[in-house]
């Protein structure tokens, strides 16, 4: 299966969603969190310091300063993975987390496993992050192969997805992905350290290395350079994986396309501009990323962003694999319409696009009471001529780790943000004008709605 057969079948269109009742087995819905039993845990610091840094400083690719060993380690996955917040349903009464990286639904298909050797105060391993509790278990020891003193295997469990989304929900799980991966490179960025991010490898080799369980699939391996290190002897303790729900169900479709991405070929790096300074100050790293979250719908009426405000943005919004479109609706000093952005803005249609934009995605007025929406536009068949159909994880990983910068950046800038991935596919082509490229992901960015359900 290539990706436009996926891509085709799981396209949103008016028709399919009448044809498509679906009710949610809720007695049924698989774990948000995956542990494993028979292996030593160990404590991470608890509430380790913010880092030193600005928030958008951190985006323009500046570098923070961060402590090493278990503080670091701590400091890391608590600014990029742990929970950030719990909401309550009121119908219900269930209580449930928000993270710092965030996720389609909220059922976080992505975990955080890591390799360390030679991490000043930290036993050489392989380890797996448990957010629930801020705690490393350790699922091995030794040396796991890798070249670096620290580096994450990002995997992905797309059952946790498809249970709600079903066969479209590889996307999500690769938007995610992107999300996951840039929530942890700018975290590293913040505290000192600087990211490689490799999409390219032997799959089923890492799954072996690592001693996955099938229902879990490498998607990224992320290195923290601090310089090569030797190999060495390892050993594999394993544990044993939590099962996530009684039927573990991931579609077919969704398994045949994973398998035909498998195929690994020429690999895929994206290059942040280097940081030239000065250093702008503002919101601090560590209270935007636990402060953030996905805005559930915005205030609308005739509150504006600045212009200033958006430049910002489009600053540090580079994803070479993307064109974005703009959907501007209250821009002070823009007018309202439809912008081509690749570098600078381009007019492609004026008027009131807050119809349009909240039509085209699935009619969720969210998309027109923000300040502006847009479209993520990816040339799928030139990712494929680069990297086969590997390219179709690439550039979703793109887009999510766009939304997860937009994220980051709205909230320093005092604004909310949400991703919305269920869009008319066909529509949002035919409404661009689009000669060639797939529209993968939407995001919107204005005044959130209080959610009075937060507790932080």
């Amino acid at each position: 299966m290539n990706w436009r057969a996926y891509h085709e079948a799981t396209k949103h269109t008016p028709e399919r969603l009448r044809r498509a009742a679906y009710t949610l087995d809720w007695a049924n819905m698989p774990n948000p969190f995956r542990h494993y039993d028979g292996v030593p845990v160990i404590d991470l610091p608890a509430d380790p310091p913010a880092p030193d840094i600005a928030a958008f400083d951190v985006l323009r690719g500046a570098l923070g300063d961060g402590a090493d060993g278990e503080a670091f380690l701590s400091s890391l996955l608590f600014y990029s993975a742990a929970i950030s917040a719990t909401k309550l349903a009121p119908a219900s009464g269930s209580v449930y987390s928000l993270r710092v990286n965030p996720s389609s639904g909220n059922l976080h298909p992505t975990e955080f496993h890591f390799a360390t050797r030679g991490l000043a105060g930290w036993e050489d391993g392989l380890y797996h992050y448990r957010p629930s509790q801020h705690m490393a278990e350790l699922r091995g020891r030794g040396d796991f192969g890798f070249d670096g003193s620290l580096v994450f295997v990002l995997t992905s469990i797309a059952w946790r997805e498809a249970w709600k989304y079903r066969e479209r929900a590889y996307r999500y799980c690769l938007h995610d992905m992107g999300h996951a991966w840039q929530s942890l490179e700018l975290a590293a960025r913040a505290l000192g350290c600087c990211c490689e991010a490799v999409g390219s490898f032997d799959d089923a080799e890492i799954a072996a290395r690592l001693g996955l369980a099938e229902d879990e699939w490498p998607m990224l391996v992320v290195t923290l350079r601090r310089g090569s290190l030797p190999g060495g002897e390892r050993e594999l303790l394993g544990g044993t994986p939590n099962v996530l729900s009684d039927v573990p169900m991931v579609p077919d479709l969704i398994a045949g396309f994973h398998a035909a991405t498998c195929v690994s070929g020429v690999d895929w790096r994206v290059e942040r501009p280097a940081f030239d300074g000065p250093l702008l100050g503002g919101r601090g790293f560590g209270e935007v990323v636990r402060t953030r979250r996905s805005a559930l719908d915005f205030v609308g009426g005739d509150r504006t962003i600045s212009m200033a405000q958006l430049l910002a943005l489009l600053s540090v919004a580079r994803a070479p694999l993307l064109t974005l479109f703009l959907y501007v609706h209250r821009v002070a000093g823009l007018a309202p319409g439809l912008y081509r952005y690749a570098g600078e803005l381009e007019l492609v249609q004026a008027g009131d696009q807050r119809v349009a934009a909240a039509g085209l995605s699935l009619g969720q007025d969210l998309a027109g009471n923000a300040c502006m929406a847009i479209s993520m536009i990816a040339d799928l068949d030139g990712a494929a001529a680069m990297y086969g159909d590997r390219g179709y994880r690439f550039a979703h990983f793109e887009a999510g780790a766009l939304g997860q910068r937009l994220y980051v950046g709205a909230e320093a800038l005092g604004l909310g943000a949400t991703g919305i991935g269920a869009f008319f596919d066909d529509r949002v082509h035919s409404y661009l004008g689009l000669e060639k490229g797939q529209v993968i992901y939407h995001f919107a960015i204005g005044y959130p709605v209080v959610d009075t359900r937060l507790e932080p």
